[in-house]
């Protein structure tokens, strides 16, 4: 594991501590307090991956696949469990081979979310990413209609060294959009990066507006690949799930960034995001330096939950 990668599962162990203390111990619990694997050794399982923000749905699929496994095992001792259990998350959070495509193609990402989730935050951690990874990138301010987005995004554009396009406060985001695009072919730019106004409450112009967008990328920039992310704070649990859910409805979602996960005790709500939506978790963020967002992996991220300070 490299130093970078070290330091941030370091991060990640300790950032998960809340969701360690609200998931983990109460499970550890049972398996030391269970004599016997009966149905109510399962259902208090049950109640605790439900209550850590799993999800139903998740919650029913892990367990089904743990007693598969306890039967095919003839596993008789609830403590032989804990592994088997952590088999079962990590299975149920793999989707198939997760696509960083953007990276290696001339490509646009729009980054959608409601305000206050860290999603101007995430832009700019993205751009400085990937520009540490030698990619041009050019970020696009679309989100004119938060009066601060366009000098929040500028001093992450220039922390990150890279190029921003904005509009005044209220102009219309798709002819930010068109000039950004201008911008990064007459550059030659590898990533486009667009920060988007997140308003779900008025679904209609959300969708409106990201139609309009969607529309000027299609024709202004054709051959470009298209990533659309959604930023959602995990310290709201269910809660991001649900936004989760009504960003589908109103575009084409290819992948979720969770941010605040050092923060929060649901951070279970990454297995219940994949598991109901079938739309993968692609970063995740454990604070405020660029750093601090990373790919994602589900391996990782399950051995962190089930680690402890010391194991790291």
């Amino acid at each position: 594991m490299s130093e970078e990668k070290k330091s941030f599962f370091g991060r990640l162990v300790a950032g998960l501590t809340k969701t360690r203390d609200n998931i983990v111990s109460g499970i550890d619990s049972i398996f030391s307090g269970f004599s016997s694997i009966d149905d109510d050794f399962y259902e208090e399982i049950e109640e605790i991956l439900i209550m850590g923000d799993l999800g139903v749905k998740a919650t029913e699929e892990i367990l089904d696949s743990l007693k598969v496994k306890v039967k095919e095992e003839k596993i008789k001792e609830p403590s032989a469990c804990r592994q088997l259990l952590i088999d079962s998350i990590k299975e149920q959070m793999q989707t198939e081979e997760l696509a960083y495509r953007f990276e290696e193609e001339t490509s646009v990402v729009l980054m959608i979310g409601v305000n206050g989730v860290g999603k101007t935050t995430t832009v700019g951690k993205l751009a400085g990413k990937l520009k540490a990874d030698g990619k041009r990138v050019v970020i696009a301010a679309a989100d004119t209609f938060r009066a601060a987005a366009g000098e929040q995004l500028l001093e992450w554009a220039n922390r990150a060294g890279v190029e921003m396009i904005g509009g005044q406060e209220g102009a219309d985001p798709a002819s930010v959009i068109f000039d950004a695009v201008a911008s990064a072919k007459s550059k030659g730019a590898d990533v486009l990066l667009c920060d988007t106004a997140g308003r779900l409450h008025n679904k209609k112009n959300l969708m409106e507006e990201l139609k309009k967008i969607n529309r000027v990328i299609d024709r202004e920039y054709p051959g470009a690949y298209r990533e659309t992310l959604v930023v959602l704070d995990s310290t709201t649990g269910q809660n991001a799930l649900s936004q989760a859910r009504q960003f589908k409805e109103a575009a084409e979602i290819t992948g979720i960034v969770l941010t605040k996960m050092d923060g929060t005790a649901k951070g279970g709500i990454a297995v219940a995001i994949q598991s109901e939506l079938k739309i993968p978790v692609k970063y995740i963020g454990v604070g405020e330096k660029i750093e601090d967002l990373q790919k994602f992996s589900a391996d990782e991220f399950v051995d962190a939950l089930f680690r402890t300070e010391e194991d790291v």
